[in-house]
């Protein structure tokens, strides 16, 4: 049996479902389709039934302690490949493509995914894979053409073309099209010869390197370059960052699906998918059908209110009278628009940037390798902090030079050094940290450890940090 290697691209920005979904948190760490987030049910979702040998995933070097954590948590994976920065799904590819043939060899294939979807059919993606298996292993570029049943111009289409004599259920791609307008999409539907472009490919190794060759040389020396220096950290491979900086800013599409003319096919599939590419999309995907449904998450009452959408993770949403609007709450902000309106939010989040709004790309809650913080309060030398650490997390032993901590455990236990003294603090209890002192703070214990801080000082942001050891290897 052929052996597939599902390589999940995790280095979305995260602006599209925003404020919930920003760049410091993108949407597929987000849990917005049942209890997992979008990428441990991406990595969950396919196994040895479908073909699946190992996963792999490529993901931003910003965002690594996300990935571990929540693959811990739920998912099984091979190999976690950092980008030292972003770039777009072209190089993802070729890094994919290099890492699955150095790792399974040339014979294998390479299912290309994003992090960040939903398809609640499984078995029917798994199908989907069995038919295009034998179009990739004939050197085809094989994508999964989504069977659409509405007009939807927030998507791109692809073109059915003749049917592939070497895969029964295969056909060719005549071509890829752009997000239509309503007539042109209605169009689309009407004829039964387009579907929806989900992003997912089927192909292997050498199929694509030897398109790079062809398309994009220098690309590919550099993916090759950045992945022959790749050097293990932890849980992770990082890439070389000086070749990978060379690369440019293209799609997968732009740079192989819509080039490769002849050996690009589609398999048409129905498996209950989504790009979640919005607050209305989510609508969708959560049950919603404009039929006078609301789909409530946190913290929400509605009245004499249909299709609408009201998600809270902080303050009680009350909607009154409403009818199409989408509405979604953070601790530090609370969007409101029109469904139709919702897939212009990365307008909105780009004006927020412009005017530098700290809500438009990072949370009140920053998460780190050993758990979270979250600023309580804060003034004129002091700020107040809401502090977890996870069971066995631990942060740096570090020092300040301009600020003191004083710190209370409300929950579980801390083991606190203090220059040349380790201590247990529990519940109820609390110990002064001075200027400079040598500090870390554990959690010994079995559940997360709560505490509260509070910095008393001249400067209190967090490049006031000399660290000193760190088991998470930063500095």
């Amino acid at each position: 049996m052929t052996e597939i290697v599902h390589a999940v691209m995790c280095g979305g920005s995260g602006t599209r479902l925003w404020p919930w979904s920003r760049r410091s948190y993108p949407k597929q760490f987000l849990s917005l389709v049942g209890d997992r987030s979008l990428l441990q049910a991406t990595v969950g979702r396919l196994g040895a039934r479908h073909g699946v040998t190992e996963t792999i995933v490529i993901g931003n070097e910003e965002h690594r302690f996300l990935i571990a954590e929540q693959l811990r948590r739920g998912g099984d994976v091979a190999e976690i490949v950092l980008e030292p920065l972003m770039r777009n799904t072209a190089a993802v590819a070729i890094v994919a493509a290099l890492r699955a043939e150095a790792r399974k060899g040339p014979d294998c294939l390479v299912l290309l995914a994003p992090a960040d979807h939903v398809i609640g059919d499984a078995e029917a993606y798994g199908a989907a894979i069995g038919q295009a298996t034998p179009a990739a292993q004939a050197g085809y570029v094989v994508t999964f053409g989504i069977t659409p049943d509405r007009p939807e111009t927030g998507y791109g289409y692809i073109e059915f073309g003749d049917a592939l004599a070497e895969a029964p259920g295969v056909s060719l791609a005549r071509g890829f099209r752009e997000k239509p307008d309503r007539e042109t999409a209605e169009g689309f539907l009407a004829s039964g010869g387009f579907a929806w472009n989900a992003g997912i490919f089927l192909f292997s190794p050498q199929t694509l390197i030897e398109a790079a060759g062809r398309l994009c040389p220098d690309m590919l020396a550099a993916c090759r370059a950045a992945c022959d220096g790749a050097k293990p950290d932890l849980d992770f491979l990082r890439l070389d960052a000086e070749p990978y900086a060379q690369i440019d800013d293209i799609s997968f599409d732009y740079a192989f699906a819509e080039q490769l003319d002849g050996k690009v096919a589609v398999v048409p599939v129905s498996m209950g998918w989504s790009d979640v590419g919005s607050w209305h999309a989510l609508y969708e995907a959560r049950g919603g059908n404009g039929g006078g449904e609301n789909v409530t998450e946190g913290p929400t009452m509605l009245f004499d209110t249909e299709n609408t959408l009201a998600f809270s993770d902080g303050p009680l949403v009350v909607a009154h009278g409403l009818k199409d609007v989408v509405i979604v709450a953070n601790h530090d902000a609370i969007y409101v628009a029109s469904a139709e309106h919702t897939g212009e939010v990365k307008r909105v989040v780009a004006e927020l940037e412009s005017r530098n709004y700290r809500q438009a790309a990072t949370h009140e809650r920053v998460y780190r390798p050993w758990g979270w913080y979250q600023t309580l309060d804060l003034g004129e030398r002091f700020q107040v902090k809401e502090i977890v650490v996870k069971p066995g997390g631990q942060l740096s032993l570090q020092s300040h030079h301009h600020r003191a901590e004083h710190w209370v455990v409300v929950r579980g236990t801390a083991r606190v050094t203090l220059d040349d003294e380790v201590r247990i603090v529990t519940e109820n209890e609390s110990i002064f940290v001075p200027l400079k002192a040598r500090h870390r703070l554990e959690n010994p214990g079995r559940i997360p450890m709560h505490l509260i801080e509070v910095q008393t000082g001249s400067y209190l942001e967090e490049d006031d940090i000399v660290r000193y050891e760190d088991v998470y290897g930063r500095r």
